[in-house]
């Protein structure tokens, strides 16, 4: 069975992405075609980019990468929730997909923007990033407004309409990741 990383792209106090993720989470378990896992950029305390060597070449020297590397090594798949800031994904988001090179190869991506504006040009801007890691990342995506998707631009009680994009963005995430498989396994 496909794993599909769920990852919380923000680690900013008062942050919004874990409940995002959480409503995530929740409508892809409900599924059975993969197995749905939360993976939280806070848990890995990634400081900024401090391996001296470059990630394409694989050769980590500190324990917080090579725990982002098992971590991220072990998924087929990835849901990137993104805030927008600044008209971008969040700084520690950027950071994280930096440490690493070949563990993010011929897997899929789907997103989960929210912002002013759905989160839309963050994404724009991780689409960009996704071609350079060997991402295939799928076209569906989920846009949270925090004016609408939002109570008082605090408490995420997402809009019934919604559901169709999570379906549309997990069809498509799942259908690509066991497309890509046979790219990651090792020919016997």
């Amino acid at each position: 069975m496909l794993t599909i990383g769920i990852i919380i792209g923000s680690t900013r106090p008062g942050r919004k992405a874990p409940a995002v993720a959480a409503w995530i989470h929740s409508r892809a378990q409900r599924r059975g075609d993969a197995s749905y896992e939360l993976v939280d950029l806070a848990d890995f305390n990634l400081p900024l980019l401090d391996e001296p060597s470059p990630p394409s070449f694989g050769k980590y020297q500190h324990e917080h990468t090579k725990a982002w590397s098992r971590k991220i090594d072990a998924l087929d798949g990835f849901v990137f929730v993104t805030p927008e800031y600044n008209h971008a994904p969040s700084g520690a988001l950027k950071n994280a997909l930096d440490y690493l090179f070949r563990e993010w190869n011929n897997k899929a991506a789907g997103f989960v923007g929210y912002g002013g504006q759905g989160g839309t040009r963050a994404v724009e801007m991780l689409r960009l990033i996704m071609g350079e890691l060997l991402v295939a990342d799928v076209r569906a995506q989920v846009a949270l407004s925090l004016g609408t998707d939002f109570e008082n631009y605090s408490t995420f009680k997402p809009d019934p309409k919604h559901e169709r994009s999570v379906t549309a963005m997990l069809d498509q995430v799942v259908a690509w990741s066991g497309a890509l498989k046979p790219l990651r396994t090792p020919a016997a």
